[in-house]
């Protein structure tokens, strides 16, 4: 490990155990990790400290809990609602929220109970229903208290300061739990879930957004969301009225991104290895049979996974980065040599259906995390060849989080247009890729 990046990790482990003293003690059979690798130690996890605060965490709120019939539920039906108060930075924010429980399925077709929070400005709107903007957080979690529906209501919501913007104009935002209580992610139950939370606030009438204009929008784990909402809309949901879908930062062929993120990658690149650390987890708890830990990983990868159980997705970059997945298989294993990974990672990559709705999409031309040349531009390619209504380009800046906010100005103006009721302008393909083949993270 480079002298830069030791003090790095040991400048992030004093201030996290800073922040978690008192909070939660190391496993002893944390693993003792290579030199060569990350050197935090084990950290408390983000769901330790909600457990401290006055708002119930969702796995201790009865609010949450299936309805003994839930099978008699149809997609996207309430089965409960409530007002609640907003909360930017922990202090509470002038808008009214309401919270409806609705039904929804998983990746197999069984229903499920998941949440979403409906937010209106007080600010009156005439002429038309209140347009939507339907804002997919990346939540990247493996514990339900990071889920929007409780971030929301505690001040911690990291994009909250984005969906403001849209708020100031007088749309209303729809922001749901699209990973489930049960946070699995990078399916397309995500899809799902996103058009049942649509349907739910459709379904309440006093919110008044029953005939409202959508658009989608999301960063990251949030575009992978909105996409696939966008891709099964015209099969699963006809009846939600989509305008358009802007998304940035989203891994599109999960069998290219695992590739990448499962070995060891030069200086910053390094930083993937946590996404397919937090991608097993997650896999794991809809597919067990191909995600099983104890069959491909070493007990020091085991221990891993186990910790990763209840993060947020800070805590589980920290604990993930600069720790390859491929230094923990059992000898002769790996996830490629497994033909029910291999299954479950092309079936849900991105590209499966061809949304019917416009779509904007955009990609750092250097992405440490999601390197676009592979994971990114071919199902890019194959969405343009296919006939999509689409505008892609990469932003000519590098570093994944950069081009979180940068990439989203054009993409919050061109939102705001569509649902004013402007056309969505012109298709192009502006794949702009300068950096050589091979090169780390493009």
């Amino acid at each position: 490990m480079s002298k830069s990046r030791r003090r790095l990790t040991v400048a992030l482990a004093a201030a996290c155990m800073a922040v978690g003293t008192g909070v939660a003690q190391a496993d002893p059979g944390f693993p003792v990790f290579p030199p060569d690798q990350n050197q935090l130690p084990q950290l408390p996890s983000e769901p330790q400290i909600y457990q401290a605060l006055p708002v119930p965490v969702p796995s201790q709120d009865p609010w949450y809990d299936d309805p003994a019939d839930l099978d008699a539920y149809a997609p996207g039906q309430i089965v409960r609602s409530r007002e609640v108060q907003t909360r930017l930075l922990g202090l509470p924010f002038p808008v009214y929220t309401k919270q409806l429980l609705f039904r929804s399925e998983d990746v197999h077709g069984n229903p499920i109970v998941t949440a979403t929070t409906v937010i209106v400005p007080g600010i009156p709107w005439q002429g038309s229903a209140r347009p939507v903007v339907s804002f997919q957080e990346a939540i990247d979690s493996t514990d339900s208290s990071c889920n929007p529906s409780h971030t929301l209501q505690v001040g911690t919501m990291k994009e909250s300061a984005l969906a403001i913007y849209w708020l100031m104009q007088g749309f209303a935002i729809n922001v749901p739990d699209f990973d489930g209580k049960f946070n699995t992610f990078n399916t397309y139950a995500e899809g799902k879930m996103v058009l049942d939370s649509l349907r739910a606030m459709k379904n309440d009438a006093g919110l008044g957004l029953t005939d409202s204009g959508i658009a989608l929008y999301g960063y990251s784990g949030g575009g992978s969301a909105s996409i696939r909402a966008a891709e099964l809309r015209a099969t699963y949901a006809p009846d939600v009225r989509l305008l358009g879908t802007s998304i940035g930062g989203t891994p599109a062929n999960l069998m290219e991104q695992a590739k990448y993120a499962t070995k060891e990658e030069p200086g910053v690149t390094g930083i993937s290895n946590f996404t397919m650390w937090l991608g097993f987890v997650s896999l794991s708890r809809e597919y067990p049979d191909a995600f099983d830990a104890a069959e491909l990983l070493t007990p020091e990868g085991q221990q891993i996974v186990a910790d990763m159980q209840h993060r947020c997705y800070a805590t589980a970059a920290l604990t993930g980065m600069w720790r390859p997945i491929s230094d923990y298989y059992q000898p002769g294993k790996s996830l490629e040599s497994y033909p029910e990974v291999v299954k479950v990672l092309r079936d849900n990559s991105l590209g499966h259906y061809i949304p019917d709705t416009p779509v904007l999409w955009w990609h750092g031309l250097w992405d440490e995390l999601i390197p676009p040349a592979e994971v990114v531009l071919p199902t890019v390619q194959s969405y343009w060849d296919r006939g999509a209504d689409l505008r892609f380009a990469t932003v000519p800046v590098p570093e994944h989080i950069v081009n979180a906010v940068t990439g989203w100005l054009p993409a919050g103006a061109w939102t705001s247009a569509l649902l004013r009721g402007l056309p969505a302008g012109p298709r192009f393909m502006a794949a702009f890729a300068p950096l050589p083949p091979g090169f780390p993270g493009a």
